[in-house]
């Protein structure tokens, strides 16, 4: 199985860097698992006007292609202004309605108020159902306060231990799937 996180920021560490944690807690458990992060500040991907994908530069192509062959997913997003990253929502506007079909879609949030933990559920668990993708029950928002000044590690057991969970919980439900 091939599990594929997207870090949807634009700038900073932090929500790179707790999607690439889903991934290496996910290979912990699994080590047959194979992960790859697509870091969003690594590629100019273009804005969708609803052209075919064929249409887009050669970064746009290649991050939708490798999403799309993923087996199962975990989506990373900044909270800009209570709503996901425009980067994220613009990458999703790239695909076809049931591009997450039968794949897992797991969900990591970064943000600076606590008020914003609803965000993800309410903002981007309903484009991924959209998707078709499987949205797990344990998905994690975290709190700025949650990373090391300097190093932006997460620092809050009860996090990492989220994260520990959210990927047990989708390799679960992706055997389940791959199994059916």
């Amino acid at each position: 199985m091939k599990l594929v996180g997207i870090s949807g920021a634009l700038s900073g560490e932090k929500t790179s860097l707790a999607v690439n944690d889903v991934l290496v807690a996910a290979q912990l458990q699994d080590s047959t698992i194979q992960t790859e992060l697509i870091d969003l500040r690594e590629y100019e991907i273009e804005f969708s006007v609803g052209a075919p994908l064929a249409d887009y530069n050669d970064d746009t192509w290649e991050v939708v292609t490798k999403i799309l062959s993923a087996d199962f997913l975990v989506f990373g997003t900044p909270i800009y202004q209570a709503s996901i990253s425009g980067a994220l929502k613009n990458l999703l506007d790239h695909f076809p309605e049931n591009a997450f079909k039968y794949k897992v879609t797991g969900i990591v949030a970064t943000g600076w108020s606590n008020k914003h933990f609803l965000v993800p559920e309410y903002q981007l668990k309903p484009v991924l159902s959209y998707f078709k993708g499987l949205i797990p029950t344990g998905n994690v928002y975290i709190h700025n306060d949650s990373f090391n000044e300097d190093s932006d590690e997460i620092i809050d057991r009860s996090v990492s231990e989220r994260i520990q969970k959210l990927a047990e919980e989708m390799i679960y439900l992706q055997r389940g799937i791959n199994n059916r």
